[in-house]
């Protein structure tokens, strides 16, 4: 069973057109979410569901579409319209191919905005749309400004507590960016750099011990950079790097095999979980290869140090103990209360 921890939606377009009317508008007048029809829905996931049959992928977990996220957008209501509508959008997804998907919540995150404003979003998605997991981006600025509090910070302990006690895992990855010096791409990966390292330098594990942290696109910089942050834990006596590192969960989103073996030579497979993102950046033709830069399994598969039991992990077993997943022969997901 290959299961993708690492999915967006593939919505209508009138999703997309509710999108520019609410940017527009500013959310106000607001005369409610409009009718997106069975039909309408299943026409994207039809298109999804190939390429998903295509690459071999059984079940994937959707979240919204990071960069179409709005957190900088003002005013913050209008965020926290549009974050529930997607939310809708995905259940209503997953409620019509069981199959094949379960959902990732969205939060409505705004800038300066206390973090609890989110969380009657995130009880709704996983107590009563049947979310499995949740999707934080550590910088609701989006590259702007004021600069946002580290993951360390206790801004987000309202936050975790509510994570720790549902017991879902919490996906960092990071929307769009409005600093002229960084790309959106650019971006996911600083962020993603930044949080690993604000929460390892934090009493967060020490204060929530059983939170659930999976850090999207292999952990941006950190696992190339090993080596840095080894000497600086020795230099400074605090706990070995690679120890730390191991409270962290990472996806495998990373579109190079040579990245992908360093990964799992300095995470290991017990940390690792299958992820793609597909389809999204990387479906795209590799010239190298003639195959969609987001078709990993061949890569994962064709690393010759990986174990029978490695690829166990990486490809079903950590997600279905992280994310409480308990698949059956016939591709069939439930949750495990």
């Amino acid at each position: 069973m290959i299961i993708d921890i690492h999915g967006h939606t593939l919505a209508p377009p009138e999703v997309y057109q509710f999108q520019s009317r609410l940017v527009g508008s500013r959310g106000n007048p607001f005369d409610g979410f409009p009718k997106v029809s069975d039909e309408a829905i299943n026409k994207q996931l039809s298109k999804h569901i190939d390429v998903l049959n295509k690459v071999g992928t059984d079940m994937q977990l959707i979240s919204p579409r990071p960069y179409l996220a709005m957190h900088s957008l003002q005013p913050s209501s209008m965020v926290h319209k549009w974050t529930e509508f997607v939310n809708n959008i995905i259940a209503r997804q997953v409620q019509l191919q069981p199959d094949y998907f379960r959902g990732v919540a969205g939060l409505p995150q705004s800038p300066g905005v206390d973090i609890r404003e989110c969380l009657p979003e995130l009880r709704r998605c996983i107590e009563e749309l049947g979310f499995v997991g949740v999707q934080l981006n550590p910088d609701p600025m989006e590259g702007g400004h004021p600069t946002p509090p580290g993951l360390g910070d206790e801004y987000w302990y309202p936050l975790y507590e509510v994570l720790q006690e549902l017991d879902v895992p919490v996906l960092i990855h990071s929307a769009g960016c409005c600093s002229p010096r960084e790309s959106y791409t650019l971006h996911f990966i600083n962020e993603e750099s930044i949080a690993i390292m604000s929460l390892l330098d934090s009493n967060v594990f020490n204060d929530f011990p059983n939170l659930k942290v999976v850090v999207s696109h292999t952990g941006g910089a950190i696992p190339f950079q090993m080596g840095r942050f080894r000497a600086w834990r020795h230099r400074s006596g605090g706990e070995d790097f690679d120890v730390a590192l191991k409270k962290l969960y990472f996806d495998t989103v990373n579109y190079s095999k040579e990245a992908l073996e360093l990964t799992f030579k300095v995470i290991g497979s017990d940390n690792l979980l299958f992820g793609t993102e597909n389809p999204g950046t990387g479906s795209v033709v590799n010239p190298n290869t003639g195959k969609m830069f987001d078709d990993l399994k061949p890569v994962i598969d064709s690393i010759d140090f990986l174990t029978e039991e490695d690829l166990y992990k990486v490809y079903e077993g950590n997600a279905k103990k992280l994310y409480k997943l308990n698949i059956t022969a016939d591709k069939k997901i439930t949750q495990l209360k």
